[in-house]
């Protein structure tokens, strides 16, 4: 991969990446006053609002968030296409567009907990970064608790559901075709 696409390609994944916490945010009713959320919402927000009015939300599910981050793959995957001159089908973009959207929010979601868990040790949880990501994972991590409480002061959820991403992970790139691609 020459340097340009490599370029293309990392600006895309992390507009991705920002597009699915903009998603994930709504999803968990974090605190939207937040520094790092008013980031995400500032860097979604000029294509996000016109997007709502002609794509409304389905209950807490926002339609808009989720049409752009598989927008944003496709337009990932045309411009690669078009530096390396291959072919474009539509219909396997689509396929692996979504494909993408589902891998890159749990490898969102590994690297969350692996930034939470080391916060975890070093800060004071007085951090506004911090209590996103609290909110963020506590919806995903309380269940977990419930079935394996913390032992002597060490709380093995996170490293259960992060042993369970990298279970699924390996499993659905065994038997998704585009699995491994994406």
């Amino acid at each position: 991969m020459n340097a340009f696409a490599y370029l293309v390609n990392t600006l895309f994944d992390l507009y991705l990446m920002v597009v699915i916490l903009r998603f994930w945010l709504q999803l968990a009713r974090a605190d939207f006053y937040n520094p790092f959320s008013q980031f995400i919402v500032k860097a979604t927000h000029p294509i996000l609002a016109p997007m709502r009015r002609i794509l409304p939300a389905i209950g807490t599910i926002d339609t808009a968030s989720i049409v752009l981050a598989l927008a944003v793959v496709v337009l990932k995957i045309l411009s690669l296409s078009l530096i390396a001159g291959a072919s474009f089908d539509f219909g396997t973009t689509i396929i692996f567009a979504i494909v993408s959207v589902i891998k890159e929010a749990g490898v969102l979601l590994f690297w969350i907990l692996i930034i939470r868990a080391i916060l975890s040790w070093v800060s004071q949880g007085s951090n506004p970064f911090e209590y996103v990501l609290i909110q963020l994972t506590e919806p995903i991590l309380s269940p977990i608790r419930r079935i394996i409480p913390p032992m002597g002061g060490l709380d093995l959820s996170v490293l259960l559901l992060m042993i369970g991403l990298n279970f699924l992970n390996m499993l659905l790139a065994q038997y998704v075709p585009f699995w491994a691609m994406a």
